[in-house]
């Protein structure tokens, strides 16, 4: 039995568990279905199967036939013609990878496979692990603040869904004994190196999930405190993981659990 939070935190119900939450948590194996499902988001990087090819630079090969490289003390690099006078040619280095505006030698190619495939029930177990892992205190006080929690898995009252506004988000959060997790997540600091003059200039730590069957006011009001608002069938491997590591603070509301059973 699991308990169900008021949002003043004042009483409670109680309600059963569906059976998720006793799933067997493999780490390695919940870290590689991470990675598997963050490499379908890389972006496919290649180059222009005709860059540095669109010069003329053939040149014949043989000797004494017309334009030549033999006898001129040309390598056999291909060349492209600058000028010539009647049979005499002026050539300069072309397609070759070492010349001047020349093809990449071995540059990326874009049948290069990238994304490293996971079974649909692969998928669905390392949710279940995610879920499982995110009851075991010990698994999520190495990356959350819980010490004010009791006891695991944090299931509020569905009136959070009706929370239209930042303010009320947060001291709502704060009576559940999250006021010190709040401070955490809404630390930033200044990223290091070139990322911060594109875009990216601060850092924040990774903060809790709430899972909801009604994301439509809530996740306006909780978007300004990096939590992230997620449906029980939207939910994804990195949601329930800590970059592929069992331990995501996730608060669900009542309906959301009911929902997994």
């Amino acid at each position: 039995m699991a308990k169900v939070l008021s949002l003043d935190n004042k009483s409670y119900t109680e309600m059963e568990l569906p059976n998720v939450f006793n799933q067997k948590v493999d780490p390695d194996f919940l870290k590689r279905a991470y990675l598997a499902e963050e490499s379908s988001k890389f972006q496919l990087k290649y180059t222009d199967p005709l860059a540095g090819k669109r010069k003329a630079a053939e040149l014949t090969k043989r000797r004494r036939a017309y334009k030549t490289t033999y006898g001129h003390q040309h390598d056999r690099t291909p060349r492209k013609t600058l000028s010539h006078i009647g049979t005499s040619f002026s050539f300069a280095g072309a397609v070759a990878p070492q010349t001047v505006g020349g093809r990449e030698a071995h540059p990326p190619k874009p049948e290069h496979i990238i994304a490293k495939k996971l079974n649909k029930k692969e998928k669905v177990l390392a949710i279940k692990m995610g879920i499982a892992a995110s009851v075991n205190k010990d698994a999520v006080s190495k990356f959350h603040n819980v010490k004010d929690i009791s006891v695991l898995p944090l299931i509020v009252d569905d009136g959070i869904n009706k929370i239209s506004k930042t303010k009320e988000a947060v001291e709502a959060i704060g009576k559940i004994g999250l006021s010190e997790e709040l401070s955490r997540i809404m630390k930033r600091r200044i990223r290091a190196g070139r990322g911060k003059m594109r875009g990216r200039r601060y850092k924040k730590k990774l903060g809790p999930v709430l899972v909801t069957t009604d994301t439509t006011m809530v996740e306006r009001a909780l978007s300004n405190i990096n939590f992230t608002v997620k449906k029980p069938n939207a939910l994804t491997i990195s949601d329930v993981t800590h970059a592929g590591m069992p331990g995501r603070l996730i608060i669900w509301t009542k309906s959301a659990v009911e929902s997994l059973k």
